[in-house]
């Protein structure tokens, strides 16, 4: 084997290993399903040794004008036809139908007895029963125990379900307390039709009815059960397709669900059809079902198929338009109805080889849907055979659980189609994470560049910033201090209060750059410890009286910085010219803003005229700064002292009221 044949093997098992672990699982359910039933039945052969196995009987066949009423007592004495021995089961009450056509006059339908002796039966007190597997006929059934009624049955036509339902019979006490000698079984039908009897039961109910109940289970309530679960999931499907319309595959699971449904319709004998549509419906559905697994099988290898698919349809709408009720065309009679199921077996097998064909190499599930169409062609066949009396009216429905495989089938598809839906859908996540984690990345490389650049950018405009103020401040006043003393017209008192305005602009600058966290109390009680020491050898009382003051997000260094230079202004201003004995520094919260005033007991001055620049330009230079940070600066000045406000915003861009 070549290494790629190897390879190709490998991915054929790993993509279908569910596939084949589907099946075990349906395989080792059924064959616990086989044992438990042999357990039960094994269980309960004691009990049937209390029962009479009726394999003998005599018969006899009645032609009618039409079905009868039928009568509360019989005497099989006052029969008119001969009785003839007969074997149970009644294996091919067709030809012995024939047998009893020469004696038999014309009718529309005909009557057919079987009388059984019960000798032999075990005495019991308990209440007897009487049980069968299967009674086929298409017209009343009545049993009667010493020539009175006990049981019937008054369906006729397709709806009765007497061939799927076990025949069950509880025999009461006669009025006279005579013993139990004779059952007779009266079997109206029409004259093609497939009559059989299988073998009979008599005993105990206690003995028969759990034979009886598991029979019902399984070839009604079980199936009836399939088909309303696949059903249900069929129309979960269509809901699917509803909101993923361009997913045909859900669409063709509702379509077999459906399908599968109205072929079950026998297993709903109280469904209100009528007779010829129901008739209709089972038969038409069969073809539908073969017709809508070759449009999945289609949509799974791919091949269009035209002239096939055209063919299927063709026969399938042909076969439909044949059968309506209303044309009656081909009706509904036990001669033709065969070759209509034989018609769809024919077309089943069709439809899985040549699907199976063309998914050979193309679709392992397409595989899968040809073999499942095969299991439930060889179901039907058997279904086919019973219905038609070529086996032992014994034998078992096994057309009924076409729908499990059905189910199974196409349930293992839209599985796969899940689970590949969950696993594409986990790779598309992970490699999503695996792009979010690589984008995080380069999203993290990136802002760490941004923060190097800016904090470099941050450390080179402080450092411009802190030039210029030195330039501006603290520069030109030593270069003034230092040509003042050169030419000798500076006194040294002078030359000392010139140095100590130096060392105060180079503690601003240094104080400027302290964490502020937005607080304008922290920077003015900075301030206060810096010029605490002067105002107190200046002889000056200082008085604090500032309140809390709420955040400032604008205070940066720069700003820090401008205000400082002011509030030393004012207060330089103060110990310079107005020969004050007390300053009182206080701020007040506003609106729109917060307040810091300072006033001072000293001479005053004229406001205007210093404004105009005659005293230099410090007041200009408070007006500049105020304007920086948004705020206004004021005066007010006079003969008992000068009062001066700094106004600053709370936000940016709001101007005082």
């Amino acid at each position: 084997m070549s290494l790629g044949s190897a390879r190709r093997l490998l991915e054929h098992f790993s993509r279908y290993r569910f596939a084949s672990f589907w099946a075990n699982v349906v395989l080792a359910a059924s064959v616990a399903l086989l044992v438990a039933m042999a357990a039960f039945f094994g269980t309960s052969a004691a009990q049937h040794n209390a029962a009479l196995h009726l394999t003998q009987a005599d018969w006899q066949v009645q032609d009618a004008p039409g079905f009868r009423a039928l009568p509360l007592a019989v005497d099989s004495k006052a029969l008119p036809s001969a009785w003839q021995p007969v074997e149970l089961p009644l294996a091919l009450p067709i030809a012995l139908l024939r047998q009893a056509d020469g004696s038999a006059s014309a009718g529309a339908t005909r009557i057919t007895w079987l009388r059984i002796s019960t000798r032999g039966l075990p005495a019991t007190q308990a209440p007897l029963a009487l049980y069968g597997a299967r009674i086929k006929t298409d017209g009343t059934i009545a049993v009667y125990a010493n020539g009175r009624q006990v049981h019937r049955a008054q369906v006729q036509g397709p709806l009765w379900n007497s061939t799927r339902t076990p025949l069950w019979v509880l025999l009461g006490k006669t009025t006279d307390g005579a013993p139990l000698d004779e059952i007779l079984v009266r079997m109206e039908h029409t004259r093609g039709a497939q009559v059989a009897v299988s073998s009979l039961w008599l005993g105990p109910a206690e003995a028969l009815e759990p034979r009886y109940r598991m029979r019902q289970w399984l070839q009604q309530e079980l199936p009836a059960m399939l088909s309303t679960a696949f059903m249900a999931v069929g129309v979960f499907a269509l809901f699917v397709w509803f909101r993923r319309s361009h997913e045909t595959g859900y669409l063709l699971f509702f379509n077999l669900a459906t399908t599968s449904f109205l072929r079950s319709l026998h297993f709903y004998v109280g469904v209100p059809v009528a007779n010829d549509w129901f008739a209709w419906l089972t038969v038409n559905s069969l073809f539908w079902l073969v017709a809508v697994v070759h449009f999945a099988l289609r949509q799974l290898h791919g091949r269009p198929l035209r002239w096939f698919t055209g063919a299927v349809v063709a026969w399938t709408v042909l076969t439909g338009v044949l059968t309506l009720p209303g044309l009656a065309i081909l009706r509904n009679t036990p001669q033709v109805t065969p070759l209509i199921y034989l018609g769809a077996a024919l077309m089943g097998v069709a439809v899985a080889l040549v699907g199976g064909i063309s998914a050979w190499r193309r679709s392992g599930e397409g595989r899968l849907v040809a073999v499942g169409i095969g299991v439930c062609v060889l179901l039907g066949v058997s279904d086919w055979l019973l219905q038609n009396n070529f086996v032992s009216p014994e034998g078992w429905y096994l057309g009924a659980y076409t729908n499990a495989v059905t189910f199974s089938v196409f349930g293992v598809l839209l599985y796969r189609r899940y689970v590949n839906a969950i696993a594409e859908v986990e790779r598309v996540n992970a490699s999503l994470a695996q792009r979010l984690a690589a984008r995080e990345a380069e999203l993290e490389l990136s802002h760490r560049r941004l923060r190097e650049v800016e904090r470099k950018q941050t450390i080179s405009d402080e450092r411009q910033r802190l030039m210029q103020d030195m330039h501006d401040g603290l520069g030109s006043s030593l270069i003034s201090a230092i040509r003042s003393v050169e030419g000798g017209s500076m006194s040294d008192d002078k030359v000392s209060q010139v140095l100590k305005s130096c060392l105060d602009d180079l503690k601003l600058t240094i104080d400027s750059m302290e964490p502020l966290e937005d607080d304008l109390l922290l920077l003015l009680a900075t301030l206060r410890y810096r010029l605490g020491p002067r105002l107190e050898s200046s002889g000056v009382a200082l008085q604090w009286q500032v309140q809390e003051l709420p955040a400032l997000d604008w205070l940066d260094p720069t700003s820090a910085l401008h205000i400082l230079r002011i509030v030393q202004e004012s207060i330089a201003n103060v110990l310079r010219h107005t020969r004050a004995t007390e300053i009182r520094v206080a701020t007040e919260r506003q609106a729109s803003g917060v307040r810091v005033s300072i006033e001072d007991n000293g001479q005053g001055f004229d406001v205007e005229k210093a404004l105009a620049g005659a005293g230099g330009r410090g007041m200009q230079n408070q007006q500049r700064r105020a304007q920086a940070v948004g705020g206004e600066v004021s005066w007010r000045s006079g003969p008992a002292g000068t009062l001066f406000t700094l106004w600053l915003p709370l936000q940016r861009g709001v101007r005082a009221a």
